[in-house]
């Protein structure tokens, strides 16, 4: 922790994802607009005495509105869900500053774990109106998606690529206390 560094502490106890209202996606850049996709099979822990958080992702759980890219991205040339079923996460260091949350750890995509930091938001413990304590976190991170082995890409008539890097990862996580 640098000297910059001011910790809020993170909610007390241990905090199950809740994967109904969370969302785990990603976005990129495609043909002068935005491109976006998710995981709907997603679980996670958020561990606010150990400030931990654990997170993972089924590949064949990948939606993207259309079955054969959705097939597409199952396969080698990009996620591999056959090889490599999940996408994973595991913090190493947790800070949060108020409302500001960062978060650094590794990530784990197509067999390669890189560093990443993901940056954003947490809310403060809630009850909802079925008697559930309750805290939201809203974190991104963007990767350069040859770092973790997915390197597809299709020339296009201009002869630019089809496809950048640089991906933005979304994570909409919803904790319920354990």
């Amino acid at each position: 922790m640098s000297t910059t560094d001011t910790r809020t502490a993170l909610p007390t106890g241990v905090w199950q994802l809740d994967p109904v209202h969370s969302t785990i996606g990603f976005e990129l850049s495609y043909l002068g607009s935005t491109f976006r996709g998710q995981f709907r099979e997603v679980d996670g822990t958020l561990d606010g005495d150990e400030e931990t958080l654990v997170g993972a992702a089924r590949v064949a759980s990948v939606d993207v509105k259309d079955e054969n890219l959705a097939a597409h991205l199952q396969s080698p040339e990009f996620f591999d869900a056959e090889r490599h079923p999940e996408l994973t996460f595991v913090s190493s260091d947790v800070v949060r500053d108020g409302e500001e949350l960062r978060v650094r750890g590794d990530l784990a995509i197509k067999g390669a774990t890189r560093p990443v930091e993901l940056a954003g938001t947490i809310t403060e413990p809630l009850t909802d109106a079925f008697g559930k304590t309750r805290v939201g976190a809203v974190l991104s991170t963007t990767i350069d998606r040859t770092e973790f082995g997915i390197e597809w890409n299709m020339p296009l008539p201009g002869g630019e690529q089809a496809l950048p890097n640089e991906v933005r990862l979304t994570a909409e996580l919803f904790f319920v206390q354990a």
